[in-house]
């Protein structure tokens, strides 16, 4: 089978969109694809199987980095979660790290959220928005890994440059 362009594919599990467009699956990242119907519907028709739904984009991953920089070495206790998952409840001790991994959605509206306690405190941040993490428009651009550095008074990204790390006031 070829592509448009005349380069050959692998016969693996590929996609038509149209007669003349193959779409080969890409491993190691999800393939997302969105084709409209003349119905205004979204749809793929896979070798032998019928129309169905589908919504996607090359999704790259992002990894999250939250690094305990309390000034007073104390434990910090950590909570993240999204709507549709808690990535439970993390000791970190002074200098230790805890890290995740995921696909922002197609609406860009990701967000997960971290509640942050240690002696004497508590305090919640949006660890991760897309609309300020993700959108080459914001004021500290797109991270791919977004290192977190927690200090008591905020909550730090550091820049891959090595310049003045970004803080951000704490929600509550």
């Amino acid at each position: 089978k070829e592509l448009n362009s005349g380069r050959k594919l692998k016969e693996e599990p590929i996609y038509q969109l149209t007669s003349t467009t193959w779409i080969p699956k890409i491993s190691g990242q999800t393939l997302l694809l969105k084709h409209v119907s003349s119905k205004g519907e979204p749809s793929v028709r896979r070798e032998g199987v019928p129309h169905a739904p589908i919504y996607a984009v090359c999704a790259p991953t992002k990894h999250v980095v939250i690094v305990n920089k309390l000034v007073t070495r104390a434990t910090l206790i950590v909570h993240c979660m999204n709507k549709e998952e808690d990535k439970g409840v993390i000791s970190l001790g002074p200098g230790d790290s805890f890290d995740f991994r995921f696909r922002v959605n197609l609406r860009k509206t990701t967000v997960y959220t971290c509640s942050f306690a240690w002696p004497g405190n508590t305090a919640t941040f949006d660890i991760f928005r897309a609309d300020r993490d993700d959108n080459p428009q914001s004021k500290v651009g797109v991270c791919s890994e977004c290192i977190w550095s927690i200090y008591e008074p905020a909550p730090c990204r550091d820049r891959r440059d090595g310049g003045q790390p970004n803080c951000f006031p704490w929600a509550s």
